[in-house]
């Protein structure tokens, strides 16, 4: 393949300004039914023919996708040679290369660690991303903001088990109403702070004594104030990298045409 060949296949290849590329679009278009296609057994107990057929089709599609982006790999990572030995090691080529591997329970019976097929394929839709310039700025938003995400997140851990622990300790593990098991282990008091801080909770399984409901009115609230304080960062950061990509010039989905057009 020529070089010239090889800037027109990455072009096509890599999600673009859709405007001026029709190819670009009718191509990321075409990857985009083959994930959900391939996701439409999974909604099934039984297979047919018809699933086998899908199956083997989109396969055959990530199989090229992957040989495209992987002949083009030094077009995206500009390390020369060394970018074809490093692109098999990269986040998306591993998604892509994942994708494919149900595939060999088609063409061996042998491949017995590959029985978590059906699961396998659910990460198919961890390709979806590479399309979705929206989702790709939330990531964005998500890594510039990960330090005020992970202090949330530490004080909702710290949070749980405090709650879990109180809990555990202070109910009975016997409901002396009922007689039917309530904490009956340090998990079940964690997965019962874990519902309740994240404002759920579904009840299976509810503290008896008073000091247990006030631990559980506590964290209900603190749960709201949890919930609330990254959405409000997540939106705010959010917000600004599209005014930011608009002042660039960089189109997003939202973006009026006559940006587009403009550039």
């Amino acid at each position: 393949m020529t070089p010239f060949n090889r800037q027109r296949l990455f072009q096509i290849v890599e999600p673009g300004d859709y405007s001026r590329d029709k190819a670009s679009y009718a191509y990321d278009i075409l990857m985009l039914v083959a994930i959900f296609a391939s996701i439409i057994p999974l909604m099934f107990v039984e297979s047919c023919a018809t699933f086998h057929v899908i199956e083997q089709v989109t396969v055959v599609l990530f199989i090229m996708d992957y040989i495209y982006r992987w002949s083009t790999a030094d077009l995206k990572l500009k390390k020369d040679w060394v970018s074809f030995l490093i692109y098999p090691f990269t986040p998306w080529a591993i998604i892509d290369l994942v994708s494919i591997l149900p595939a060999f329970t088609m063409l061996s019976q042998g491949f017995k660690i590959l029985r978590m097929a059906r699961l396998l394929r659910i990460l198919r839709l961890l390709k979806i991303i590479r399309y979705a310039t929206q989702i790709r700025i939330l990531l964005d938003v998500i890594r510039k903001e990960k330090r005020v995400l992970l202090t949330v997140l530490g004080i909702s851990v710290f949070y749980v088990f405090i709650t879990a622990l109180i809990m555990f300790n202070a109910e009975p593990h016997i409901n002396p109403v009922t007689g039917e098991p309530t904490f009956r282990d340090f998990y079940d008091a964690l997965y019962w702070a874990t519902v309740t801080l994240t404002t759920v909770g579904y009840g299976d399984m509810v503290p008896v004594t008073n000091l247990g409901r006030l631990v559980s009115m506590l964290s209900s609230l603190f749960g709201v104030a949890v919930i609330a304080l990254p959405s409000g960062v997540i939106t705010a950061s959010y917000l600004d990298e599209l005014r930011a990509l608009r002042k660039k010039g960089i189109p997003t989905d939202d973006t009026p045409k006559d940006n587009n057009q403009n550039q």
